[in-house]
């Protein structure tokens, strides 16, 4: 394992509203187990394009990119991949030799885990939320083949809009529809939220559903999930998203995909950073 950095150390780094230490512990211990030269380190900015340029000029690696960053950074970069571009929302950065390629993992990481779990494109759905993780989500759903489905979302003319780009209703509230698939987008039962304790769906609803997808990282257990757990639906978590996309960033920063071995070891430091404080 390799604990000391030199003048050769690639930087990799993250840049969020509220950082956190996730990606910090997930990636420096694959860097370590895996034996790479690269360090990792969690900013936020006040100066989003000064922060960018800065990933040019000084030769940082790759930059994973959250709220409320994941829009604003989209002029200052060179290149938009396909899975960032139709939603006009990008995740990670990747510095080749100056040149600023952006991509979105969340998108990547979403449509693998409806895959994964087996969750059939023939279901209603409901997706809570209209912003940048929502539209990730919702893009995915589009490609992955769901052809029925709602955002629902308060403000009107951004849940009408994302519902347009993809094909799909809008309403406020989901009042008598009872879709299959339950898809939460929103901070309702993230840790620290002035909504930590709530469900982002009735439970009635939750008791008619097949699936539940819940994207809130911390806590890894959502008061949702946890719900729907117990009715014994089928669950998708938002720390399988987080791990998942964080992976797929690793692979484009270095080049190397780690084993599922490593990961779940990876994923085993880092989990500290999904626990409630």
């Amino acid at each position: 394992m390799r604990f000391s950095i030199d003048k050769d150390t690639q930087l990799c780094m993250s840049l969020s509203g509220r950082p956190g230490n996730f990606g910090t512990l997930f990636h420096n211990a694959l860097y370590q187990e895996l034996g790479l030269n690269y360090i990792y380190k969690a900013f936020t900015t006040s100066d989003i394009a000064a922060a960018v340029g800065g990933i040019r000029a000084l030769g940082v690696r790759g930059c994973a990119v959250s709220m409320p960053f994941k829009e604003a950074c989209i002029p200052f970069v060179d290149e938009v991949h396909p899975s960032a571009g139709v939603i006009r929302s990008i995740n990670t950065i990747v510095n080749d030799k100056g040149r600023l390629r952006a991509y979105n993992t969340d998108y990547i990481a979403v449509a693998k885990l409806l895959e994964r779990h087996g969750i059939s494109n023939t279901m209603g759905f409901a997706l809570r939320g209209s912003g940048g993780m929502a539209k990730a989500v919702a893009h995915a759903l589009r490609d992955a083949g769901f052809s029925s489905g709602h955002i629902v979302a308060r403000n009107a003319a951004v849940g009408q809009r994302l519902a347009g780009e993809c094909g799909y209703g809008w309403c406020a509230e989901l009042g008598s529809l009872a879709p299959q698939l339950l898809i939460n987008a929103t901070p309702i039962g993230m840790a620290g939220g002035v909504e930590a304790e709530e469900l982002a769906f009735a439970s009635d609803l939750v008791d008619r559903a097949t699936a539940v997808f819940d994207v809130v990282a911390v806590p890894a257990e959502t008061p949702l999930i946890r719900y729907a757990r117990n009715k014994r639906k089928t669950v998708v978590t938002g720390a399988e998203v987080i791990v998942l996309q964080a992976v797929e960033q690793f692979i484009l920063y270095t080049g190397v995909r780690p084993s599922g071995e490593q990961i779940e070891r990876a994923f085993a430091i880092a989990s500290v950073a999904l626990q409630p404080k």
